[in-house]
């Protein structure tokens, strides 16, 4: 613990991250100690929480409720082309329609940001499915076409 907190002072004291850039920090930080879980965490505070909510349950008739849910518990492929290009049109679960549009995130988030926050959801909120790898993110990125997948070196952990 004591080489994390070292590191991320001389990260902050060269200029690498700063207090301003909370995420990168809580990242810095949450990296070796939580891994993917914590990464993940992070991602859907920051990209996500807004409109599905701290708890998951969405908002009724907008954005639809990632607990418990078949999209999150489904086919990986599904889940993930969902994150990359986003979804306009209204999704059925339970009988109720949720028809807020979705943007999409993949000229946003890094392969391995999208399989965090993918694992995460799919082993938090009462979902029981597999973790998703980046690889598994970056075959489906390469299937897709280009206009919402603008930033190709994000595959490669570049920004």
């Amino acid at each position: 613990m004591k080489r994390i907190v070292i590191g991320t002072l001389a990260l902050l004291e060269v200029g690498l991250i700063s207090m301003k850039s909370p995420s990168l920090l809580a990242a810095a930080v949450l990296e070796p100690v939580h891994g993917p879980a914590g990464r993940g965490k992070i991602i859907y505070e920051q990209t996500c929480l807004p409109c599905h909510q701290a708890d998951a349950g969405g908002v009724p008739g907008m954005n639809p409720p990632l607990r418990k849910s078949p999209y999150v518990q489904g086919a990986p492929a599904t889940l993930i082309g969902i994150i990359l290009q986003g979804l306009n049109d209204g999704v059925e679960i339970d009988g109720e329609t949720y028809s807020n549009p979705m943007p999409p995130f993949g000229a946003v988030l890094k392969d391995n940001d999208i399989a965090d926050v993918l694992s995460y959801l799919r082993s938090h909120f009462g979902n029981k499915a597999a973790p998703i790898s980046n690889l598994q993110v970056g075959r489906i990125r390469q299937t897709l076409p280009n206009k919402n997948n603008k930033n190709k070196q994000l595959k490669d952990g570049y920004h």
